[in-house]
């Protein structure tokens, strides 16, 4: 069986007929108060690759690709071995991000656009919703209050709506990737409202692009003196997505070296890699030359896993010895990199084995910055104690999995929980559950359920009543 291709169209924005709702202002004095408040507080910048594998970085083992620019912030900062996405697909990984919830809390369990069926199965996939509601508290939302300037780059991807686009989520400027987002030269850009649209006449490398519209929001609010408004910015690249679309003049030194790894690694991949790392590169480059090193926390990670089976081309990357790949709850689908950099507070070479969720940033950013989480965010857990400390693991606690869908990487609907070194997988369409030790079996194939119903039976049943309190949205029985 092939995936659907026509259905991997997902970074395909249409423009809404709405009209633009501008971001509400604050009066001046207290504007000014919220600048003086956040004089001493850190610029956040958060970048994110599409589709990128736990392996695809020098500094997590390639051999082949790359990536001298993020191996050297990995080495100059903090290194996690076991970091996750909430999701294996985009859209309900952002959600996380952004919100701090779980995305089984909004209905938003796939990407948008993903529908796939199989005749074969007794479900079919369960309902849901294909955006992120406009009533949602993102990071953007909560964070600009304190004073902070914030800024969107890149693929959105959680509702075409201009009530649910970045613009009207928090975002004081919105770069968004619009239409044929998977061309890396034949696509558009809209700036901070579905009227005024950048299209690209064939010359731009979408990566490079996105890197200029960062670059331009960092040097627009590099603190000046007098000036005491720091800045989020929301950086997602596209890239490595399929299609596998490189940048002609950077592929020749991996198609050199080819044959010397026995055909094991994608050139045209290696060579959009390379284009990846030389933006975030450039983004800190920039923020040496002004000076903002010393106050600017770096986050580097991927939203879900890599794609390790034919997709619109030959295989992008591979997961091994993780099992599988994008689309599946097992490791290879949801395990990423992930590096943070702050010069200054987080020491260099340091290696975290803390495991934690992408929903958990939400937090972090809360106790970073003294300041309270909105109500509804209860999924989300401060790593930060982790952050400054490495050595200093958190207590375990349970991280959750919920995919009622088939994937177009061939996942089938399933569920899965991870307490300490257990994992705990459900299929949704038999019902079986399979127990991993993840410290001895990373590669997820001995199931210890028979040997160990005790633990397979309390982890069930947490899991279960996870399920109930969310509300999860489950397949349907044919």
């Amino acid at each position: 069986m092939k995936p659907l291709a026509g259905l991997l169209f997902c970074l395909c924005l249409s423009a809404a007929t709405l009209a633009q709702t501008p971001p509400s202002t604050k009066p001046n004095a207290a504007r000014r108060a919220s600048d003086r408040r956040a004089s001493d507080r850190p610029n956040i910048i958060y970048i994110m690759a599409d589709d990128l594998g736990y392996f695809d970085l020098g500094s997590y083992g390639n051999p082949y690709n790359e990536t001298p620019h993020l191996d050297s912030l990995a080495r100059h900062g903090l290194r996690f071995t076991q970091a996750y996405s909430a999701s294996p697909v985009c859209s309900p990984s952002r959600a996380a991000i952004l919100t701090g919830r779980h995305p089984a809390r909004y209905g938003l369990t796939n990407f948008i656009a993903g529908n796939r069926t199989d005749d074969t199965s007794p479900v079919n996939p369960a309902p849901w919703n294909p955006f992120l509601p406009a009533s949602a508290t993102t990071i953007a939302e909560w964070i600009r209050p304190l004073g902070y300037t914030t800024g969107m780059v890149g693929k959105w991807h959680l509702g075409n709506a201009d009530s649910l686009a970045p613009w009207n989520q928090g975002f004081d400027y919105s770069r968004m990737i619009g239409k044929n987002g998977l061309d890396y030269y034949n696509y558009s850009i809209f700036e901070d409202s579905y009227k005024k649209e950048f299209k690209d006449d064939g010359t731009h490398y979408l990566t490079d692009k996105l890197t200029d519209y960062a670059v331009e929001f960092v040097e627009k609010n590099a603190t000046k003196p007098g000036v005491a408004r720091p800045f989020f910015l929301y950086l997602t690249y596209s890239a490595p997505h399929v299609f596998i679309v490189p940048r002609g003049d950077k592929l020749k030194k991996y198609f050199l070296k080819y044959e010397k790894f026995e055909g094991k690694y994608n050139p045209n991949y290696g060579a959009m890699m390379e284009s990846l790392d030389e933006g975030v590169g450039r983004l800190m480059a920039t923020l040496r030359e002004k000076g903002l090193l010393e106050n600017t926390l770096v986050i580097f990670t991927s939203d879900n896993g890599g794609v390790g089976l034919p997709e619109l081309g030959p295989i992008p990357t591979n997961m091994e010895p993780l099992r599988k790949w994008k689309g599946h709850v097992y490791e290879g689908g949801i395990r990423i990199p992930a590096i943070m950099f702050w010069k200054g507070k987080i020491a260099p070479g340091q290696t975290s084995e803390q495991y934690f969720s992408n929903v958990d940033y939400f937090a972090t950013f809360s106790e970073l910055l003294k300041h309270p989480l909105p109500k509804e965010v209860t999924d989300s857990r401060s790593i930060l104690p982790n952050i400054l400390n490495p050595q200093k693991l958190l207590p375990d606690q349970p991280a959750y999995w919920h995919y009622p869908h088939f994937s177009n990487q061939l996942g089938r609907p399933a569920g899965a929980m991870r307490l300490g070194d257990y994992k705990l997988t459900e299929s949704y369409e038999t019902g079986e559950m399979k127990l991993y030790n993840l410290k001895d079996d990373v590669s997820e194939s001995k199931d210890l359920a028979s040997a160990m119903p005790k633990k397979k039976q309390e982890m069930a049943a947490q899991f279960k009543a996870w399920q109930q309190a969310v509300k999860a949205n489950m397949p349907v029985r044919k």
